[in-house]
Order: C-alpha cells, then sequence, then structure tokens
C-alpha cells in the first residue's frame, strides 16, 4: 500500500504554472528566491528595508550620501582640532568641522523626513527627534560663538546671569527653529499637534494646573538627589549662583521662562508626540524622560572624571521624575502649556529656595 507523500518528503512538488512561465521567459520562480534568500527585507507597508549604509531604494541617495559625508568629515575636523588645541589654527578648524557637520546632520535629517514621508507604514513622517537634538547642539554651538564672542568683548561675563541668559535665549531660539524648519514645514506634525491648540483661557489654565504638580514633583526630585549625593556627589548647577534680587531675576528669566519654552517644545510638543505614534504613550513618556535627562547632563563638563561623573548621575536620577511627569501630563492635557508650567514653576522653586538658602548663610 502506498502512502501520499507529506511536504517535504517524497516526491517534490509539482511546479506551478506560474514557475514554468517565468523559466520559460528566463526568469526565476518567486519560490525560488525564497527559498534561497534573495528577497530583501520588507517593510510593513511592502517596501524593501534600506540598510544604513546602502544606497539602494533611496528616494534621495545623493542627499543620504552628502549626510553621511559631511557629519563623518566634520567629527573629523573637530576631533583634530581637540587634540591639536595648542596650534593657532585649532579654533578655526573647529569651526568648520561644526559647519560641515550642521551640513551633514541637516542632510541626515532631511533624507529621513523623505524616506518616512513616502512609506505609508511609518507612524511619524519626520525625523528621529535624536538626529534633531544633534542639529541643535551642533547649531547651538556656532550660534553661541558668533553671539558670545562679540558680547565677551564689550565685558559680559559668559558665566554669569546675563551671560547666562544671553546663551539660553540663543538655545531656545534654535530649538524652536529646529522644530519649525524640520517638523513643521516639512508636514511631519503641526502646531496644533505639538500642544499650540488653546485659546488663551484655556493655556493659562494649563499653565496653573501645571504649576500645581510641580511641588510633588519637586519634592520626589529633591529627595532623590539627596541620598545620591551623599552616596556619588552633589549635582552641579547649570546656572551661576544668585547672591543680589537682580541677579535671581535673571535666573528665573533663563531657567523658569527661557528654557520652558525651548526645552517643552522640544521635548515633549515634538520628541513625545512623535514616538507615542511609533511606540505607544507609555514607552514614549519612558523615553521622553530618559532623553530629557540625558541631554542635560551630556553638556556637563568637569576636569575629574569621577566627580564629573557621580554629579551626572545624581542630577540625571533627579531629573526623571520630572521627565516623566512632564511627558504625562503633556499627553493627557494634548497641551504644552500644561508641562510649560510644570517645569518653569519647577525650576523657579528650586532657584528660590537655593536663594533663600544661600541669602541665610
Amino acid at each position: 500500500m502506498t502512502q501520499p507523500d507529506l511536504p517535504g518528503q517524497g516526491a517534490p512538488d509539482a511546479p506551478s504554472p506560474a514557475s514554468d512561465t517565468a523559466a520559460a521567459e528566463g526568469g526565476t520562480p518567486p519560490g525560488a528566491l525564497q527559498r534561497d534568500g534573495d528577497l530583501p527585507a520588507l517593510d510593513p507597508d511592502g517596501q524593501p528595508r534600506l540598510t544604513l549604509f546602502g544606497l539602494e531604494r533611496r528616494a534621495v541617495p545623493a542627499v543620504y550620501l552628502v549626510g553621511w559625508i559631511a557629519s563623518l568629515t566634520g567629527v573629523g575636523a573637530i576631533a583634530v582640532s581637540i587634540m591639536g588645541s595648542a596650534n593657532p589654527f585649532a579654533r578655526w578648524l573647529f569651526v568648520v568641522g561644526l559647519v560641515i557637520l550642521a551640513i551633514g546632520l541637516l542632510a541626515a535629517a532631511g533624507s529621513q523626513t523623505i524616506e518616512r514621508s513616502r512609506r505609508a507604514a511609518s507612524p511619524f513622517k519626520g525625523p528621529s527627534p535624536v538626529l534633531a537634538f544633534a542639529v541643535v547642539v551642533v547649531i547651538s554651538l556656532l550660534a553661541l560663538l558668533l553671539v558670545l564672542v562679540p558680547v565677551s568683548a564689550l565685558g559680559v561675563d559668559p558665566g554669569g546671569q546675563l551671560g547666562t541668559a544671553i546663551s539660553l535665549a540663543v538655545t531656545t531660539t534654535v530649538f524652536l527653529l529646529v522644530v519649525r524648519q524640520l517638523v513643521v514645514r516639512t508636514g511631519a506634525l503641526s502646531w496644533a499637534e505639538i500642544g499650540f491648540s488653546r485659546p488663551l483661557g484655556g493655556a493659562l489654565a494649563d499653565l496653573g494646573r501645571g504649576a500645581l504638580l510641580a511641588v510633588p514633583v519637586l519634592a520626589v526630585s529633591l529627595l532623590l538627589t539627596s541620598l545620591l549625593a551623599g552616596l556619588l556627589a552633589p549635582p552641579t548647577s547649570p546656572l551661576p549662583t544668585a547672591t543680589t534680587a537682580g541677579a535671581l531675576l535673571l535666573n528665573l528669566l533663563s531657567a523658569a521662562v527661557l528654557a520652558p519654552l525651548g526645552e517643552e517644545v522640544f521635548f515633549r510638543g515634538y520628541t513625545t508626540t512623535a514616538w507615542a505614534r511609533a511606540v505607544g504613550a507609555r514607552s514614549a513618556i519612558l523615553r521622553g524622560a530618559l532623553f530629557f535627562a540625558l541631554a542635560h547632563i551630556a553638556t556637563l563638563f568637569s576636569s575629574d572624571f569621577g566627580t564629573g561623573w557621580a554629579s551626572a548621575a545624581t542630577q540625571f536620577v533627579g531629573l526623571l521624575p520630572a521627565g516623566l511627569v512632564l511627558g504625562w501630563v503633556f499627553l493627557a492635557r494634548r497641551s504644552i502649556w500644561a508641562p510649560m508650567g510644570l517645569h518653569a514653576a519647577f525650576n523657579a522653586l528650586q532657584l528660590l529656595l537655593l536663594f533663600a538658602i544661600t541669602a541665610r548663610g
């Protein structure tokens, strides 16, 4: 008695008419491509998945190539300028490297936006927030060099209260311009989707709601910071210590007005919205909080690596509660004003507490 052949056993499957036709026309049957592993990996929308270094199937391969070449060249020039800092031409090479790197990152962001906008399965059509943040950092450095050099020549201390306020005004402007150019003007998000959708009355109400959350959030942050400060090292303040009322007002302008405006538009309105579309609200809040904390410690420097690392770790953990609640209140209210109110009150309360302690001492 003869048993019927099972799939994968006995006689090979009979070729399908499609296979015969393809073979007769000199082509390769689809099944053969799958068995041989020749088919490219596909995105959820059925389009071939792009590789990191590949130019094939890219909508704008030239722009993508410029992004890679300029970025690597810029990083190389900056590295050489830092290693040869004693050379009088090193500072000019550093500036040139920043310019080239900015061109490369902008090209990479543009290429990524075009590719995502042409793929139906992409939940967010704009550039990666991490890539956009790199653009912000590089352009901010260039802008600060252009602004602070003449300001310093006029006698303003770049590390003082006025110099810090000027620096934050420049950085805030860059945050807003990057979001406008790379996200809003490309159609990835509208200003309303970023959170500017409330009338004046609603915006003021959301500012108040957010500010009310600052007290419990600050209490948790101070508790974590004090515990870690004893184990590691106290966090480093990004603002100069205020000993007069005028200095305090300048610090409040920097920390409670300028910083919340630029950072909330970027980290909540843009970043959290983009990640919520891609990975869901909970993951977006967690990612956003980690990204927010990392971005704040990325600019901390210390001559002592051990002390600098410990101080940065303390500040990172202390910022996590604020980052989590900022992301939650933004998605809960779908308004940029609520996290702005929380951010502004959180920073202002810290400055007022520090000023009171300093005045007593």
